[in-house]
């Protein structure tokens, strides 16, 4: 295993690492919006954050050596599936067909309080 950091994403919130590469896959934790240049969120709602999450994300994977368009499986948490649309026109943004699978739940409270977690698993 092989711990992935990068610090064009935001510190890990607790003991875990940005991603774990593991035999030519690599698990990324969940990414809230938190702008790594402020160590804040985002000024803005649900697509900004969303926006902001998958940015995230894209940076560990490309540290990685990788990219979004060998994701194979996201889960995105969201704190009100009011949201879902909003949150699924800024995804289809990031993603081409093929789409990886997709989970999508919502979820009592997110960390720090934000509107969208998202996380990712991606082949090398």
């Amino acid at each position: 295993m092989k711990a992935i950091h990068t610090n064009q994403a935001p510190k890990a919130l607790g003991p875990y690492s940005q991603a774990i590469e593991a035999n030519g896959i690599v698990f990324a934790s969940g990414q809230v919006p938190i702008d790594p240049a402020t160590d804040a969120f985002v000024a803005g709602g649900i697509e900004e954050q969303t926006r902001q999450a998958l940015t995230n994300a894209q940076h560990i994977l490309q540290e990685a050596g990788t990219d979004l368009a060998h994701v194979v499986k996201t889960t995105v948490f969201l704190s009100d599936m009011g949201n879902f649309a909003a949150m699924n026109g800024v995804y289809a943004q990031f993603f081409k067909e093929p789409y990886p699978a997709r989970s999508a739940v919502a979820v009592k409270d997110l960390p720090k309080g934000a509107l969208v977690e998202v996380e990712c698993i991606a082949v090398k």
